[in-house]
């Protein structure tokens, strides 16, 4: 959320019941660093109070084309500084508005001066949203470069189930970040692991490890940003999966192996974040282990689980770009540059796991990263988010070398 920091936000609010969303959506922009002017409609104001909007922002509120502005042309100053705007909630009337080029009220006619990114997350009845005229409308902005936020399927306040409600202020947030990050990855087809796998001994038994899937959740949000089309694979985690990537979930690393190996011709850059068991009980047990009282332990066999890494290694395409992930405890360089011959890689990323502020469970990370020329980059600790995009720019700088 740093790219929030001192930029200008214009938040549009027009009247719908999702319109005390905004209140959190403006107190999220807030805590990010934004500057946030606002400008809500006539029926905006029957749904939230002006003055609430004033105090969070901080800035005046347009509501009136003809209000006092000191000498000043209020909606065009703000349309003018703005670095994105967002209208949140939209209803089929502004959007129909803005489609066709029509301002006849504070919102449209600011919004039409900007010249900024715009992110319309329309909200209304689901037989409003579906209609064909509204639909056309949408395509018309989609069309004139506005992005568009689908909004969410449930049950709505008018008691109908379906699409049109609106997003969680954070997805909102989300997508204005998305649309100030470069996409400078676009076009290209981004596959990442995440998370451990669970290896089940009986129903209720597991091994696996304490990986939480926070550092491949932050690559693929990070590539997602910056315009690339990304699938991730994932292991059990309590991360919620990033907007706008196609999530794949499985459990054992035979799941991950087959889901990964699916995704990876179409893929350009693979980052094999997850923490994969290296091995599996040889028998898993249909019903649970019962421990007898003359028991003084247990003999579990495992066996070697199949390497991930090594497998796409063997036989990925030269034009793909494969990264893998060392977690290590001691001996951190030389056991990642054993890997990248072993398993035929072009980068890999080390990180010391056990320490408090990198590794498993973490927020914070740094990384060790070894090419295969023999050149190594530090990436200091700083959170994963940071980290996982600092990561992308050593990968975006080795394919601009590949041309």
């Amino acid at each position: 959320m740093t790219i929030l920091n001192q930029k200008q936000i214009l938040l549009g609010i027009t009247g719908g019941i999702a319109a005390y969303k905004s209140v959190e959506l403006l107190r999220l922009l807030k805590k990010a660093g934004a500057n946030v002017d606002v400008a809500m409609t006539a029926a905006a104001l029957r749904f939230v109070g002006k003055t609430t909007f004033e105090v969070l922002s901080e800035n005046p509120v347009i509501t009136d084309l003809w209000e006092d502005s000191h000498g000043s042309v209020a909606h065009i100053d703000v349309a003018a500084r703005c670095d994105a705007a967002v209208i949140a909630p939209a209803t089929a009337n502004c959007i129909a508005k803005l489609a066709h080029g029509l301002a006849d009220d504070a919102l449209t006619t600011t919004f039409l001066a900007v010249t900024a990114p715009i992110l319309i997350c329309p909200a209304m009845n689901t037989h409003m949203y579906e209609n064909i005229r509204v639909q056309r409308n949408l395509d018309i902005l989609e069309q004139d470069g506005v992005h568009i936020l689908d909004p969410d399927t449930g049950t709505l306040a008018c008691k109908t189930t379906g699409p049109g409600r609106l997003p969680d202020p954070w997805v909102i947030v989300d997508r204005i970040v998305h649309m100030l990050t470069a996409q400078d990855f676009a076009g290209r087809q981004v596959l990442v692991s995440a998370g451990p796998t669970l290896e089940p001994i009986d129903p209720v038994r597991f091994l696996s490890n304490h990986s939480s899937g926070k550092m491949g959740y932050a690559v693929a949000r990070a590539a997602e940003m910056r315009g690339a089309s990304v699938t991730l694979v994932t292991g059990p985690v309590n991360v919620t999966p990033p907007v706008g990537v196609n999530t794949v979930f499985v459990q054992t690393c035979n799941d991950m192996a087959e889901a990964m190996l699916a995704h990876m011709d179409a893929a350009d850059i693979i980052i094999q974040v997850a923490a994969v068991a290296d091995f599996r009980p040889d028998q898993q047990k249909n019903l649970k282990i019962k421990k007898t009282s003359d028991q003084d332990g247990m003999t579990l066999t495992l066996v070697q689980n199949p390497d991930i890494l090594k497998t796409m290694g063997d036989c990925k395409r030269p034009d793909q770009f494969l990264v893998g992930f060392a977690a290590e405890t001691h001996d951190l360089a030389a056991s990642a540059v054993k890997k990248i011959e072993k398993k035929h890689l072009d980068m890999i990323a080390a990180n010391r796991v056990g320490g408090e502020d990198t590794g498993f469970q973490t927020d914070t990370n740094k990384l060790s990263v070894f090419l295969k020329d023999g050149s190594q980059t530090d990436i200091p600790l700083m959170d994963k988010q940071a980290v996982a995009h600092s990561l992308l720019d050593i990968i975006l700088a080795q394919l601009e070398r590949r041309r």
